[in-house]
């Protein structure tokens, strides 16, 4: 970890400000947490420190393989500061403070994309996680279209195809280019069946961070008709780096706003803990859907509260204060440190994506650099079997020198015909895959490079026994 953590520094007088907010209740003393016990709990923690360690450092710039960011030390004083309360942003009497910071911080993500009107104007709420968010917007369009299909890209998560499953809607997957984003004229074949009520975009699929044409599928959305729901899950914060994006990818960034509903997770880019996803509705009218009444919850406002517009019923209030609380330190605003941040990892990828194509032991992606800040390669052999061994190879010898990777199959056709293998394009071949979404990467890339080299000295020379 850091050398120095803040967090504990931070915390001891926040806790102070907040033990005085209720100074005027009785003292008592916990029943199962007084001092007497103080001891025993600091021996339990002492194991859990131990039995922590034996986990990937994803904290570190060395750890490069999945999705994982560590959430910044703002947000994890919050959401220990807020533990002390423990809110639950089921309602309001539930949660007062942190409902209403959590419509303040999903009122900033709005923002971030482009809905800038206010609540009223749109609805949302944080949700568990990127699965929980678009399953409330795939069910939000089986209402609304109901017995109609929802299609999304080949490439994007699987757990459309999952969620669709459970919600009882059909699925069906549209064919990827070469680049991993979806292919118009395949999805015009499906919406020209009539059948079509949702299109799911993914801006930054999990395997590459491809950025699905979001202004093309828009252009089919006025002669086809069917909703436009955006999966930026990963890739949403982009928005306010979408200069530095390529045209195309820049294009769908820009177009977001045109989107009937769009899922963005904190706890990717957005330096949040897990779990913190983000749904939101173009349509403040889709709270229909929601409405509900029970005898056990206060009703405490006349506009539609949070219990009203969630599938989720209690939900962590401390997420929203942490999120709230990272967003008051650093606004999503475009050319602020938070955005810079994300433009560090962004050049880093391009970087690490140059030295890859510069180097005769690798095979990198025929379509052109990444679109975000995931690269992905493979290792250059005699076919793919070959490669695909050698890749693993390399994945392992990587972690002893403290270098973290992943792996990923991708069609072998996406690597063109520079890679020399035959087969059919229906092959797969397993790939490395690095995730440079911490600032720190663009710092440590040389350090990574190093790493990454010495591994594959290591591979050449077992080959070679």
């Amino acid at each position: 970890m850091a050398a120095s953590d803040p967090v504990a520094e931070l915390l001891l007088r926040a806790t102070e400000q907040l033990r005085s907010a209720f100074g005027g209740l009785p003292a008592f003393e916990p029943a199962l947490a007084g001092a007497a016990d103080t001891g025993r709990m600091a021996a339990v923690l002492d194991e859990v420190a131990h039995r922590l360690g034996d986990n990937y450092p994803y904290f570190h710039p060395l750890y490069a393989g999945q999705m994982l960011k560590p959430p910044h030390p703002v947000a994890r004083a919050a959401y220990a500061l807020a533990m002390a309360i423990n809110p639950n942003n089921h309602a309001r009497d539930g949660g007062r403070a942190s409902s209403a910071m959590e419509m303040e911080a999903v009122g900033a993500l709005a923002g971030m994309f482009g809905w800038t009107e206010g609540p009223g104007s749109y609805l949302g709420h944080l949700t568990s996680g990127g699965t929980m968010a678009n399953l409330e917007a795939l069910w939000v369009a089986g209402e609304l279209a109901p017995g109609k299909r929802i299609v999304a890209s080949e490439q994007a998560h699987y757990t459309h195809g999952r969620i669709s499953h459970v919600l009882k809607l059909k699925f069906d997957p549209i064919a990827a280019d070469g680049r991993g984003r979806m292919r118009l004229d395949v999805l015009e074949d499906e919406l020209k069946k009539g059948d079509v009520g949702t299109v799911v975009a993914t801006l930054g699929t999990t395997g590459i961070g491809a950025v699905d044409p979001l202004v093309g599928i828009l252009e089919l959305k006025e002669k086809y008709g069917f909703r436009v729901h955006v999966d930026a899950a990963y890739g949403g914060y982009f928005r306010l780096i979408r200069e530095e994006l390529g045209g195309e990818a820049r294009g769908a960034f820009e177009a977001m706003e045109r989107a009937d509903s769009i899922v963005v997770d904190p706890h990717k880019h957005g330096l949040q803990p897990y779990g913190c996803g983000c749904v939101l509705f173009r349509d403040p009218a889709v709270g229909r859907f929601y409405q509900h009444d029970s005898p056990y919850t206060y009703f405490t406002s006349k506009e539609l509260h949070l219990g009203e517009i969630s599938l989720e019923c209690s939900r962590a209030g401390a997420a929203a204060v942490a999120l709230w609380a990272t967003q008051k330190l650093l606004p999503l605003t475009p050319g602020g440190e938070f955005a810079r941040g994300l433009a560090q990892g962004r050049r880093a990828a391009v970087e690490l994506d140059r030295r890859v194509r510069a180097d005769s032991r690798f095979v990198a992606l025929a379509g052109g650099e990444p679109e975000l800040d995931i690269v992905v390669w493979a290792v250059q052999a005699a076919d793919r079997l070959e490669a695909s061994d050698r890749a693993k190879k390399v994945f392992e010898i990587a972690t002893t020198h403290d270098l973290h990777l992943a792996l990923v199959q991708l069609p072998q056709s996406w690597f063109g015909s520079g890679s020399g293998w035959s087969g059919s394009d229906g092959e797969y071949v397993t790939c490395l895959r690095s995730v440079l979404m911490k600032p720190e990467h663009e710092a440590w890339l040389d350090a990574i490079w190093e790493r990454l080299t010495a591994a594959c000295a290591v591979l050449t020379a077992d080959l070679c026994q």
